[in-house]
């Protein structure tokens, strides 16, 4: 398993210890943060989850610097990506910081886009990322980001930049989806 692989893997491990810190009852208090007020564990899981985060950027720079790009790497980001994002927005769910139906449509489009994968895999076909997946994943975690730290930045001016982010993340999120599909419809129309 070359570096940019085990970078991956290291994210999908992270998971687990935001799990941890963001469900777990622990009280650690609470801070302040640009003048708003939000619990310590809230603070380090969203620090948890912008480190996880990060690593894509990090993974995908060394493997094409370096000409380190494999099947396995071609697989493992989107779906740790996919972990990493389904695992935070259910747990904002779970915090009433995110409405479910909107994470709903999120991980919907994310199963189905890695069904298409795995129909494409199946016919000798790996997919990678393409620029408007990655807008996706990016307006996803800078929305995710903007809730876990609920929303400190634009607090003061009560502006709602984590809800419209997510909006936008949503809007991404259905638009890179169908946009997999229609590029891969091949698939189905050649199916018997």
């Amino acid at each position: 398993m070359n570096l940019p692989n085990k970078i991956t893997v290291s994210r999908i491990l992270l998971i687990p210890i935001f799990l941890i810190v963001m469900l777990y009852p622990f009280s650690w208090g609470e801070m302040k943060l640009l003048g708003a007020v939000l619990p310590v564990t809230h603070f380090v899981g969203a620090l948890i989850f912008i480190l996880a985060s990060t690593t894509d950027w990090i993974d995908g720079h060394y493997a094409r610097k370096y000409n380190l790009v494999t099947n396995l790497g071609k697989f493992l980001d989107p779906l740790a990506d996919k972990l990493l994002v389904s695992a935070a927005l259910i747990v904002l769910v779970e915090l009433g910081m995110a409405a479910s139906w909107l994470v709903i449509i999120i991980i919907s489009r994310e199963f189905a886009v890695t069904g298409l994968r795995a129909i494409l895999a199946g016919e000798g076909e790996i997919v990678a990322a393409n620029m408007l997946g990655k807008i996706k994943t990016w307006t996803q975690i800078v929305a995710i980001s903007a809730l876990l730290l609920h929303n400190t930045i634009f607090e003061l001016a009560s502006f709602p930049f984590a809800t419209i982010a997510l909006w936008v993340a949503t809007f991404f999120t259905i638009w890179s989806g169908w946009d997999y599909f229609v590029k891969n419809k091949h698939v189905f129309v050649n199916s018997k």
